[in-house]
């Protein structure tokens, strides 16, 4: 592990963490890793590694560019969740002042298949099996059952 992210195991459900890291670009890689190496060790829902690993690193790629503008001195924040039904809950906060998801738009429609904006949201929805935006968009909750 890298000294620019902290993670903490924590005793309730299958597996708790929560991860804390400088908005930098380049913690995210290193803390997905470190986050899907627990994952596999409680082999929490093995068939899903690759949907959970590409919606985590996109949050947390969001949250880091876009909610903490790749400041350093901000902080994300991930908590993840797998529970004894092999179910994951990963919420990640970020320190910005928030967004409308609803105003996203499409990018696989009209003018928007051409910008390279809004497709990490795209993505988190199709690989996920819930999607939440919380306090104003500062916060993502997602569920992979």
């Amino acid at each position: 592990m890298t000294d620019n992210h902290d993670i903490h195991k924590l005793e309730t459900g299958k597996l708790k963490l929560k991860v804390t890291l400088a908005a930098d670009r380049n913690a995210v890689d290193p803390v997905v890793q470190s986050v899907m190496d627990l994952v596999r060790q409680v082999h929490c829902d093995p068939e899903k590694y690759d949907a959970i690993e590409l919606a985590l690193t996109e949050a947390l790629a969001n949250a880091v560019v876009h909610g903490a503008k790749a400041d350093p001195s901000k902080i994300v924040e991930c908590d993840v969740v797998c529970n004894e039904d092999e179910s994951m809950l990963i919420v990640v906060r970020d320190p910005g002042t928030g967004f409308d998801p609803g105003e996203i738009p499409d990018p696989v429609r009209g003018e928007s298949v051409y910008s390279d904006h809004g497709r990490g949201i795209f993505l988190i929805n199709q690989l996920m099996d819930e999607v939440k935006f919380l306090k104003h968009g500062t916060e993502i909750h997602m569920i992979k059952k």
